[in-house]
């Protein structure tokens, strides 16, 4: 068994993993981090509390939990000292692997998918130990088959979670320019960017670049950006007690009613009321909802 990995403060914000399957030992993590792929925890021995965007999941013992990692997410808090695997699949693979649409769909729209009837914890173990070392030896026979075995994994945990959804898959698009926009957006959404800018980065015409984001993500660049916006502004209402003007700028908002406006139409709530509602205290002292799986 490997060395479990902690976590890097120092780690640059939106640098990928690749893909991979690596143990990692529980850390609360002093900053949340990003990064453009599909993420998998299995906890086998542990359970840990994880703020996902500026929602709190406390996450079980022998739990598989699946989440988009270019959302902000952070350990705050965890029970038992014990290591839990982590897979990471970067955008390109995924779509290569050809999932269930509506398992995608969901993923990229912020939803956690979780499972918790594994028949067999310890046999789960040793697949991921066993995945851990196989892909370290990248551009062998074996680096191929674990990659379709985890694949197949994540088929399966879609199906389990999404089990209408087998029939329909993704067809997939351009999917390095996609990927390219992603992060550009996921870089530059607190700065006045357009769907044109976005377009101009990847050097595409901008109905184009829009049908192929559309494609990957079930929206426009235009309201990826409004969402991307939306969500940095939720966490920071829910962890902060700036002032609500200041924020609204920080988003990228260009003014005080195109904020409130996209705020509301996506929360049916006001900044104020949802500040109300979800401010959360980090410390853990305070009593507090958590969503538990």
């Amino acid at each position: 068994m490997d060395t479990p990995t902690r976590f890097d403060e120092s780690r640059t914000d939106l640098k990928p993993y690749g893909l991979g399957c690596e143990l990692w030992q529980p850390k609360r993590m002093k900053r949340e981090e990003r990064h453009n792929e599909l993420e998998i925890n299995f906890l086998p021995d542990c359970s840990i509390t994880y703020l996902i965007s500026n929602r709190k999941f406390k996450i079980k013992r022998g739990t598989v939990i699946a989440f988009w990692a270019l959302m902000p997410h952070q350990v705050i808090d965890f029970k038992k000292d014990c290591p839990y695997y982590v897979i990471t699949i970067p955008f390109s693979v995924l779509h290569e692997w050809n999932l269930p649409k509506t398992f995608l769909d969901s993923i990229f729209k912020g939803e956690v998918q979780i499972t918790r009837d594994l028949e067999d914890i310890e046999f789960e173990k040793k697949r991921f130990d066993r995945w851990s070392l196989e892909l370290d030896k990248r551009g062998s026979e074996l680096y191929a088959a674990c990659s379709l075995e985890i694949c197949a994994f994540i088929k399966r945990l879609a199906l389990k979670n999404l089990p209408q959804s087998c029939e329909q898959k993704v067809k997939p698009p351009p999917i390095n320019l996609v990927e390219r926009m992603a992060m550009f957006i996921a870089s530059n959404f607190t700065e006045p960017i357009k769907a044109s800018d976005v377009a101009r980065e990847v050097g595409l015409h901008p109905d184009y670049a829009n049908s192929i984001f559309k494609k990957a993500f079930c929206k426009t660049i235009s309201n990826y950006i409004i969402g991307q916006r939306v969500l940095y502004a939720e966490r920071k209402l829910s962890i902060s007690d700036e002032p609500i003007t200041s924020l609204a700028f920080q988003s990228g908002f260009s003014s005080i009613s195109r904020f409130n406006a996209a705020f509301k139409k996506k929360n049916k709530l006001t900044p104020r009321e949802y500040r109300k509602r979800h401010l959360l205290t980090l410390d853990l002292k305070i009593g507090q909802e958590y969503v538990e799986i």
